[in-house]
């Protein structure tokens, strides 16, 4: 049993969720969103960490899982992103987690079958998977996405390991 926290970064919003991984089956634990109040970016990336750092500490997290940088068409956000990222990652790193990076396409693929699936799509996968009901904020649910994600990868690397997957 695993306990992940899966983060969706962002300068304005970082989403979070947490799940257990057990044998054959995942365990919604918590999920949510920091809000981001500044305007300064320094201030910025300073709440996202202290959020993270939060969120590690009440949660208990054993391992963390982040959506990788990808590059679209303004390079601005993009770093922007890269530096949001780097404060979740290094608050996570203060506790020793283990820090595994996915694709969105990775993410899409494992949740919905398709790298080009939309974010209501692998929304709605997340709350079958995790047997919720009512609203779910989407960064909150593509953090959870982002901890099945590595749940699957990690299972699938145990039993290859294992020997059960030829």
């Amino acid at each position: 049993m695993a306990r992940i926290l899966g983060i969706d970064p962002g300068s304005r919003v970082t989403g979070y969720g947490i799940i257990e991984a057990l044998p054959g089956q995942q365990r919604y634990i918590a999920s949510g969103c920091i809000r981001i109040q500044a305007d300064y970016f320094p201030d910025r990336l300073q709440q996202i960490f202290a959020g993270i750092r939060e969120i590690v500490e009440r949660y208990q997290p054993e391992q963390m899982a982040i959506e990788q940088v990808f590059m679209h068409k303004n390079a601005d956000s993009a770093l922007k992103l890269g530096q949001a990222r780097g404060a979740a990652i290094c608050a996570v790193q203060l506790s020793g987690l283990p820090v595994f990076e996915y694709a969105a396409r990775q993410v899409k693929q494992a949740l919905v079958g398709k790298g080009n699936a939309d974010k209501e799509q692998v929304q709605h996968m997340v709350k079958i998977l995790l047997n919720l009901q009512g609203a779910l904020q989407i960064d909150a649910s593509d953090a959870l996405g982002i901890s099945l994600c590595h749940a699957h990868y990690q299972q699938t690397a145990e039993r290859l390991q294992q020997g059960r997957i030829a």
